[in-house]
């Protein structure tokens, strides 16, 4: 369930298909995400699942997958 919120907002903010977004994918190498891209993306999940993410939390993500751990356990 996570996951598909995360992949959804991921699609459509890096206009990729669903197909392409999988927890091993990697957000700079495989979307192409700057640092100001990740910003917007994490802030579209503090919208979505009401969490706060400290920017230093930013930082040690690096796929999908970590994105859905720590919406888990937060």
């Amino acid at each position: 369930m996570i996951f598909e919120k995360v992949r959804d907002i991921i699609c459509d903010q890096f206009d990729v298909e669903e197909d392409a977004v999988t927890p091993e994918t990697l957000l700079e190498e495989d979307l192409d995400a700057d640092s100001l891209d990740l910003v917007d993306l994490v802030m579209s999940f503090e919208d979505e699942f009401q969490i706060e993410v400290p920017e230093e939390e930013i930082e040690n993500i690096k796929t999908v997958g970590d994105i859905v751990k720590y919406i888990e356990e937060h």
